[in-house]
């Protein structure tokens, strides 16, 4: 019945994670793949835990079978990673103690919350975001594409550059955001204000 109790907090647990994630604009998360592993993964190392508990032949038995595993699947964001890891460890600690498990998962909201407090805070005093978009969060992004050739302090100081590469006589200023919209507006801005030698906007 114990492990009954704890299976069931263990999926509901990779599901408010799934939603929390999903809330702050990881869109990523909500593909079936990411989904099913964040709620299957905890469950695995469950299971693995209490197998492997108490009998030392085992573990280490159990750690040599799981060290010829070997994964190709490409990482795209250092959140991700931590995903994944938090996963196994809320298998591990509902194994342990379903205290852990709840103290990691209030743990979780717990930044979540700060970080977005920040966020609202920082933007409220200095008029910029407190975080740059990043395009390996797996974020859907539409991206504009600037190629000018002198340096233009005005566009050091927008909110969605992500990048600024200087090659030679040109300056390629990149912005991404997942505001379509806004983006177009600034290439409207950026086409009558300073006569760009290339100019792209993708969707």
């Amino acid at each position: 019945m114990e492990d009954l109790e704890a299976i069931i907090y263990l999926a509901i647990s990779g599901l408010y994670i799934r939603f929390l994630l999903q809330s702050f604009g990881q869109s990523w998360i909500k593909t079936v793949a990411h989904t099913s592993t964040i709620m299957i993964l905890p469950l695995i190392t469950y299971v693995i835990t209490n197998v492997i508990s108490g009998n030392i032949a085992l573990s280490l038995g159990m750690v040599g079978a799981l060290s010829i595993v070997r994964f190709r699947n490409p990482v795209r964001s250092p959140l991700e990673l931590s995903v994944y890891f938090g996963s196994i460890t809320l298998g591990i600690s509902a194994a342990v103690s379903v205290k852990w498990l709840s103290f990691l998962i209030i743990s979780v909201t717990f930044i979540a919350l700060l970080l977005t407090i920040l966020q609202r805070i920082f933007k409220l005093f200095s008029g910029k975001e407190f975080f740059i978009t990043s395009f390996s969060e797996g974020n859907a992004l539409s991206t504009l594409t600037v190629k000018v050739s002198e340096n233009i302090s005005e566009l050091d100081n927008e909110n969605f550059l992500v990048s600024k590469i200087a090659v030679g006589n040109e300056i390629t200023y990149t912005f991404a955001s997942s505001n379509f919209n806004k983006l177009k507006e600034k290439e409207i801005d950026i086409r009558s204000s300073y006569n760009p030698s290339s100019i792209e906007l993708n969707r």
